[in-house]
């Protein structure tokens, strides 16, 4: 028989871009809304909101790096 390794998985490969994905929108999505919040209870500058979107964006690309590091040391074994 074959023995394949996780790395030949296509759903799981599918699977993984798709919660990339969900992560990043997710975070900047988060992110907006708790800018659009502090703004509006707090006053300030709309500027505000483009920076919790950058926030939300820099979260979300260290949580995917995070969760391929996972995928990456699963796939090993």
């Amino acid at each position: 028989m074959n023995n394949k390794g996780n790395r030949d998985n296509p759903w799981k490969a599918a699977g993984m871009v798709g919660a990339i994905g969900i992560d990043i929108a997710f975070c900047m999505i988060a992110g907006y809304a708790i800018a659009t919040y502090l703004v509006n209870r707090f006053g300030g500058s709309k500027a505000w909101i483009a920076g919790g979107l950058m926030i939300g964006l820099f979260v979300g690309i260290v949580s995917v790096v995070m969760l391929l590091k996972k995928f990456l040391e699963e796939s090993d074994e």
